[in-house]
């Protein structure tokens, strides 16, 4: 599954930097950049300069930052994301959410709190004149 994601999500900041399979068990502090999937048990503080995501047999408890979290799994905490939060339809989340995009796919569990901000605005539209003659009809 996170190899389809992948394939539809180009805009992302980064390559795979890693993985970590069920079975797996964290407790501490982990800090990735590019995108990294976690299928494990982990509590503790995820730090991501990219795209963070949650599978469907992640179980995780804490705090995440990321520019982008996806999560297919379970997770109880905090989320600080820079550019988005979807939360896919099998997973349950109780949290406390802050970003400017949040997605809650049909099925997915959402209990506790989003606080939207705007994304980081764009550079300003540069003004451009452009000259127009109207041509009238000579009759």
């Amino acid at each position: 599954m996170a190899w389809r994601w992948l394939s539809t999500h180009r805009d992302d900041h980064g390559e795979w930097t890693g993985f970590l399979e069920k079975g797996a068990r964290l407790e501490g502090r982990l800090e990735c950049s590019g995108t990294f999937r976690i299928d494990s048990t982990i509590k503790g503080t995820l730090v991501s300069d990219g795209t963070l995501i949650l599978g469907k047999n992640a179980l995780v408890e804490g705090e995440i930052t990321a520019i982008r979290v996806v999560i297919g799994g379970r997770f109880t905490g905090t989320i600080q994301a820079k550019a988005e939060v979807d939360i896919q339809s099998n997973a349950i989340v109780a949290a406390e959410i802050h970003t400017p995009s949040l997605v809650i796919e049909p099925g997915a569990v959402f209990d506790g709190q989003c606080h939207m901000f705007p994304s980081a605005a764009p550079e300003p539209a540069k003004l451009i004149t452009i000259a127009i003659r109207s041509a009238t009809a000579q009759v």
